[in-house]
């Protein structure tokens, strides 16, 4: 089964990132310089470089997400290592979410499996993140939509769900590596939501935005996204960098 292998990140101190990820988000060695949760899941390859990380909103890359079963409780651990990450918050029927930054200023965002308020009572492994955490999205902004969807689904991918989020002025559309169909076969419809965040395996998440005119990349010198690689499958698709190594 092809699968999203390996986030590779350009950073300024690759040993103290991963120390961040291991030691505070869970994560472990994967090998290959590579850390993560579990192998199902894209790995974090972080290379060093010497320019510091400078975010914008018209950059390609955006954010990993980390799915997990109790998101009051992943803020409280957080916060017990000195983490500054925002109060969950329902946004609109897109999900329940919370957000933080690690060193070096790249965007983690908090997903609860399920809506506020609608949570069933269960127990969770209080010594894991969030009671069990997996990454679940890799986010990547987009200026057509129309220019990478036909690659995606050709290099055979599954879509999920799409999202307006229409007052924001964008779209969020969601596809992975599986045989797997979501619950509705409209995909806009909001039961898929959550099922696509609950699944083992990480998802791509575009958010499309069509006042962008183009999809910005960091300097060759400066910090930033590389790439996204894929295993079990041939995909070279070079305007989002995935399959590059």
């Amino acid at each position: 089964m092809a699968k999203f292998d390996t986030l590779r990140l350009r950073v300024r101190d690759a040993a103290a990132l991963k120390r961040f990820y291991c030691d505070v988000l869970g994560m472990s060695d994967q090998g290959d310089r590579r850390i993560g949760y579990t192998p199902e899941q894209v790995a974090l390859r972080f290379e060093e470089v010497g320019g510091a990380y400078r975010p914008q909103p018209t950059d390609l890359y955006w954010k990993i997400a980390i799915s997990v079963p109790n998101i009051e409780l992943a803020c409280a651990q957080l916060r017990a290592h000195g983490v500054l990450v925002t109060e969950p918050q329902q946004f609109r029927d897109v999900g329940y979410l919370a957000k933080f930054t690690d060193p070096e200023g790249f965007t983690i965002e908090l997903i609860d499996h399920h809506f506020q308020g609608e949570r069933p009572e269960e127990e969770h492994d209080q010594t894991l993140l969030g009671g069990g955490p997996h990454i679940s999205l890799v986010t990547l902004r987009c200026a057509d939509i129309s220019a990478v969807e036909p690659d995606l689904l050709n290099g055979g991918m599954t879509p999920l769900s799409v999202q307006p989020v229409e007052p924001y002025g964008f779209t969020l559309y969601f596809y992975a590596f599986t045989p797997e169909q979501p619950p509705n076969t409209d995909l806009t419809a909001v039961e898929n939501r959550c099922w696509t965040y609950q699944r083992p395996y990480t998802v791509l998440e575009i958010q499309y935005v069509p006042a962008m005119q183009e999809e910005t990349q960091p300097d060759a010198d400066a910090s930033g996204y590389e790439g996204l690689t894929v295993s079990g499958a041939s995909m070279a698709l070079n305007r989002l960098r995935i399959g590059l190594e």
